[in-house]
């Protein structure tokens, strides 16, 4: 099984909930990075974040570029030419083939383009021949239920399946508005929360983590 992990924005708690999902994920797991912005090639990236949290070994970075922008902006400004999605969608497959759970970590929102022709995660995924569905990380405050509705119709108006919603930051005192958030995502866009991730679950270390990973989920 292949999951996909997206988010309506960017820094919206994808690779925490990247690594939460390592962790109660069943079986061997390995997880994919496409494209890495914002990181020298000596620095610290999401993945090892994934493997400081979650424990896992098995990471596999696509490329990694400078700039802390969209892939194709930063690999345009570096000079670099972005491998083609068909390619990590072949890695990805090859990965699923030896291992129970492929985790697959975007770059940014649903449309952020990551190869030279700007394909985007949902054209990677439809590349996939192993079974895939995605999962979409969202902000707790105003304006998620917008943001998450565009991007689950983005979604699904490419049949792509979308197995839930994670609130991928939720505060340990939420307002009027995130508590009615919470109620109203799945009315909006059709697709239940499976998890809240607490603000700050980052900083956790990993046996920390690992044991409260199971009380995020529904």
């Amino acid at each position: 099984m292949i999951l996909l992990v997206t988010g309506t924005d960017t820094g919206v708690g994808k690779t925490v909930t990247t690594a939460a999902l390592a962790v109660r994920a069943v079986g061997s797991v390995a997880v994919v990075k496409p494209a890495q912005t914002g990181v020298a090639p000596d620095e610290h990236g999401d993945l090892d974040d994934v493997h400081r949290l979650s424990g896992l070994t098995k990471l596999h970075e696509g490329v990694r570029l400078r700039d802390p922008l969209a892939p194709t902006t930063a690999a345009r400004r570096e000079g670099v030419v972005l491998p083609p999605i068909a390619s990590h969608a072949k890695a990805i497959d090859q990965l699923a083939a030896t291992n129970d759970t492929v985790l697959v970590e975007g770059a940014g929102g649903i449309l952020v383009g990551l190869d030279a022709e700007g394909n985007n995660l949902a054209d990677l995924a439809a590349e996939l021949a192993t079974p895939f569905g995605f999962v979409v990380v969202a902000r707790a405050g105003l304006g998620t239920l917008n943001h998450a509705g565009l991007t689950v119709e983005a979604l699904r108006s490419r049949g792509l399946p979308v197995d839930g919603l994670v609130i991928g930051s939720w505060p340990a005192e939420p307002d009027l508005a995130e508590e009615c958030n919470l109620e109203d995502l799945p009315a909006v866009t059709g697709v239940p929360v499976i998890a809240r991730i607490p603000a700050g679950a980052g900083a956790l270390d990993q046996e920390a983590f690992r044991a409260a990973v199971p009380s995020w989920f529904a």
